[in-house]
């Protein structure tokens, strides 16, 4: 292994980790560079600079969570595939709170924006509902309509409830929730189905 690669590897462990712990703010490329034992300036030999560390974090995690999306899918039906992506999105919140809301809910450069980007299928997590919807679509078995909009749809449906749970506006159990979210993705369902 060479020392610039496991350097690199050490360095984006660390500001994963720090990230994950305390959020965005607390990784700092001074604050790296003392916690794995080296001076900032050797820092960007592997990074351009805290913007390009932060980014190469959001961009392993999208991976990461597209993983939590693409967990072996046995359902049939538009409802229990919807509702298995919409599962993975929601583990993915509750296990990493910090990284989840710097990806989706605060500004950030090279953050995604819609339409342009979505249609161009940057989005690794979006493309994923996107696909399932346009299968579904392509076999009559959901009307026909912009596969784009009905997945975007969807993941704010899921989105602005998971805002709402975090803030603490919920008086719910983890599980409570999950059902509720669930329930309510039945009632937008049965409004695209043939």
């Amino acid at each position: 292994m060479d020392a610039k690669n496991e350097t690199s590897r050490e360095i984006y462990s660390c500001a994963l980790r720090v990230f994950e712990a305390e959020g965005a703010q607390a990784v700092t490329m001074r604050r790296i560079a003392k916690e794995i034992g080296v001076t900032p300036m050797a820092l960007y030999h592997h990074y351009e600079n805290r913007d390009a560390l932060l980014g190469a974090v959001v961009d392993t995690e999208f991976e990461q969570l597209a993983e939590y999306f693409q967990r072996p899918m046995q359902q049939r039906t538009f409802e229990e595939q919807m509702i298995h992506i919409m599962d993975g999105y929601v583990d993915y919140a509750l296990a990493h709170p910090r990284i989840f809301e710097y990806v989706f809910s605060s500004p950030r450069p090279g953050a995604r924006r819609y339409p342009r980007d979505f249609h161009a299928r940057r989005s690794p997590t979006l493309n994923i509902l996107a696909d399932t919807v346009r299968s579904f679509i392509r076999t009559n078995r959901l009307k026909h309509d912009d596969v784009w909009e009905i997945a975007m749809q969807l993941w704010a449906h899921v989105h602005g409830y998971l805002m709402l749970y975090r803030a603490g506006r919920f008086e719910l159990t983890e599980r409570e929730f999950r059902n509720l979210i669930h329930r309510s993705l039945r009632r937008s369902l049965y409004g695209f189905k043939s």
